[in-house]
Order: structure tokens, then C-alpha cells, then sequence
């Protein structure tokens, strides 16, 4: 899947693991998403534009490279897309943060957006959508459908694990929106939930069920 990166570094498949153990309390669960957003940040920021300016070091001065353009819009994913977004913001704080609300309908699967609040001229950023499980991958498009409506032009997914029908699903109504995820998965279950997985990130995160 040219479209798809796996981000298979040992740090984050150690955390991944960790994070996959049902025993593993809320409080755990979070640092964990935490420290691995950050690791996962490196990877899909790896050819961002830079430029150079003029510095003084306390030696001599000199021209260092410095990132170019705009500063990038971060998207979460509400509700459980905040646990990655909170590590980014550790690598990147100068990002601009938006937020796209969905729930996923438990009968159909189809997401409804009750919230959507983004930057300003996204058409000249970097876009990078944030939400820890591509699933059924419908909340996913439904997400982009939104940003690419508010002007976003160069857009990224990150999710912490998918499965290939969410792949699938994102890479038929967005194939100019690369994927990338710490792990692809089997499948999906009948109730729409990654297998193997790691259950509801949300709940898992916050404790709730």
C-alpha cells in the first residue's frame, strides 16, 4: 500500500504492545499515547520544507536551517484524537490546532459531526489529521471532507493502529492523503472494532466504557 506507512521503530512498537495489554490502567494508557505521538511525529514530519537564516553562535555566525512556510494545522479527531495531538504539541508547540467532533453511530457505523473549528487559511499549510484508530475508516474521510471543504490542500492522516478495510476506505475517497500508523491490523469485527486492537481508545484513555 504505496499510500500507507507503517512506522515500525522498536520504541513504538514496545509502547504499542503496552498500550494493546487490557490490563493496562487509563493513567498508563495515556502516557503511553503520549510518548508514542511523539515518536510517530518524527516520522511524518521527516520532509518538511526548511530554509535558512543568519544566527550568531557564540563562535562566529553562521546560516542554519530553519523550518519554511506556515506553521502546520493539527487536527483532532474528537474525542480520543486528543491523545496524539498532546504529544505532537511536545515536538511542534508553534502548531495551530483544530478540531473535527464525530461519533460513530453504533448501528450503522456512519459518523455524525457535532463540532468542527479549524485555523485559518489551511490551503497554506500542512494539515495533519490526528485520530488514534482507523477503523471502519468513515469517520476518517468524513474528517478530511471537512478540512479539504475549509480550503486544506496538503493533508496527513496519523493514527496509532488501522486495519486494512480503513486503509482501504481512506485510500478510495482520498487517495491524495497519505496514511500513517504505527501498526495495520487483521481485520474488523462485526461491530466495526479493530482486531487485534486495543478496544475503544477513547474509553481507554478516559476511563470509560
Amino acid at each position: 500500500m504505496e499510500h500507507l506507512t507503517i512506522i515500525d521503530h522498536p520504541l513504538v512498537q514496545h509502547k504499542l504492545t503496552l498500550m494493546r495489554r487490557k490490563e493496562t490502567p487509563s493513567a498508563t494508557f495515556r502516557q503511553l499515547l503520549w510518548e508514542t505521538s511523539m515518536l510517530l511525529t518524527y516520522e511524518i514530519t521527516r520532509d518538511l520544507p526548511l530554509t535558512t537564516m543568519n544566527v550568531d553562535t557564540p563562535i562566529c555566525p553562521m546560516m542554519a536551517p530553519i523550518l519554511d512556510g506556515k506553521k502546520l494545522a493539527l487536527v483532532s479527531i474528537l474525542r480520543a484524537g486528543n491523545g496524539l495531538r498532546d504529544g505532537i504539541l511536545e515536538v511542534i508547540p508553534a502548531a495551530r490546532v483544530g478540531f473535527v467532533g464525530l461519533y460513530r453511530d453504533e448501528k450503522t457505523l456512519e459518523p455524525i459531526e457535532y463540532y468542527c473549528k479549524v485555523p485559518p487559511e489551511l490551503d497554506h499549510r500542512l494539515v495533519i489529521a490526528v485520530d488514534p484508530m482507523l477503523a471502519t475508516g468513515n469517520s476518517s474521510v468524513a474528517a478530511i471532507n471537512r478540512l479539504k471543504e475549509a480550503g486544506a490542500n496538503d493533508l496527513r492522516m496519523l493514527c496509532l493502529l488501522a486495519s486494512p478495510e480503513g486503509v482501504e476506505r481512506m485510500k478510495d475517497a482520498h487517495p491524495d492523503v497519505p496514511v500513517f500508523t504505527a501498526a495495520l491490523d487483521e481485520k474488523l469485527d462485526e461491530r466495526g472494532y479493530i482486531v487485534p486492537g486495543l478496544g475503544d481508545a477513547g474509553d481507554r484513555m478516559f476511563g470509560t466504557t
